[in-house]
């Protein structure tokens, strides 16, 4: 392994927002973008292989998402390089939580995980 942990170096930052026009909450159906941002912050490069979200609505139900890259893609990213792209999400509540991990490949061909801690889908302005 190389001096510096490869999975420390990625950062993955997440922007949410509600997509009122996509919703129907009379149907239980809540839908959301979220654009995230991976950036590599350490000198090892690496390539994004494989995503898993696991995403939780208000109730409790999980739906789990594992497969190839994010959009279609498998960004390789060098020191200083960041890789932006947003995607949707759809719950039957106005409020759950999505969580998950890439795994990347080193050019060496060691696999490791990066954590995406858990965020917030909610609609904005809700009264509880």
């Amino acid at each position: 392994m190389s001096e510096t942990d490869p999975k420390q170096a990625i950062n993955v930052s997440v922007q949410v927002s509600y997509l009122a026009s996509e919703s129907a909450p009379e149907q239980e159906r809540f839908a959301f973008a979220y654009t995230i941002t991976i950036a590599n912050h350490g000198p090892t490069p690496g390539q994004l292989l494989n995503r898993h979200w696991v995403i939780t609505d208000g109730v409790g139900d999980v739906q789990e998402v594992r497969g190839p890259g994010v959009i279609g893609q498998q960004p390789r990213l060098t020191q200083g390089e960041q890789f932006t792209y947003t995607s949707g999400a759809v719950i039957k509540t106005p409020v759950g939580t999505m969580e998950g991990s890439y795994e990347f490949r080193t050019d060496e061909g060691e696999l490791f995980e990066v954590p995406i801690e858990v965020f917030s889908l909610r609609v904005e302005g809700l009264v509880h």
